[in-house]
């Protein structure tokens, strides 16, 4: 088990090799797996709850413990929820481009790809420390040259996970790059159409 907790930090420095780790269904492998997936989809869920929680703190009734619980918890569902239906999305789309790959696989291709989403936790205490809870309040102090920085630096968290996510899925099948993209994109287009409705809405 100690072997996939490393390889949960070697896939920041060289994906390459823990994605093909991957192939091995063993089940042996698989449970040694199990706890660092768990991990990586439960933080990666929480910090995609923190970015959509400019608000949150609007209501008078709310407070900081009320904020880190509601994180917590909606963190794991949301993680989970992408885990399961992103990576059954994924699945479905390598196995239709020619993948004899299994859905396990698929999502945890999926999960380690996630690891920059969850290490992007690693903003929040300077945002803490910047801003306190006005940064989730809309009339807080969030707004600015502040805000734009770690915005930037949030969407390079999100592009390094992309970036992953494509190795992943062409080490693990052994595909080039171009049909690897391919996959990625056919298999997001539909998590991201939905996001960006629901955000102008």
């Amino acid at each position: 088990m100690r072997d996939w907790w490393l390889r949960t930090l070697l896939v920041l420095q060289r994906p390459r090799p823990v994605f093909v780790a991957l192939r091995d269904d063993d089940p042996d492998a698989v449970a040694e797996r199990a706890e660092p997936v768990l991990l990586i989809v439960w933080l990666a869920g929480i910090a995609a709850i923190l970015a959509d929680a400019t608000t949150y703190l609007d209501d008078a009734t709310r407070d900081g413990v009320d904020l880190a619980i509601w994180a917590f918890a909606a963190g794991g569902m949301t993680g989970g929820f992408a885990y399961f239906v992103v990576g059954w999305l994924l699945y479905r789309v390598t196995r239709a481009l020619g993948s004899q790959g299994t859905y396990r696989r698929s999502r945890h291709v999926l999960a380690f790809a996630a690891t920059p989403i969850a290490l992007s936790l690693v903003l929040w205490p300077f945002k803490l420390a910047l801003y306190g809870d006005d940064w989730f309040r809309s009339a807080g102090g969030d707004a600015g040259a502040g805000a734009a920085v770690f915005g930037v630096l949030s969407a390079a968290f999100l592009a390094w996970a992309l970036a992953l996510l494509v190795t992943g899925i062409r080490s693990v099948h052994g595909w080039a790059w171009a049909r690897a993209a391919a996959a990625a994109a056919l298999a997001l287009a539909t998590p991201v159409a939905l996001t960006v409705a629901l955000a102008v809405r």
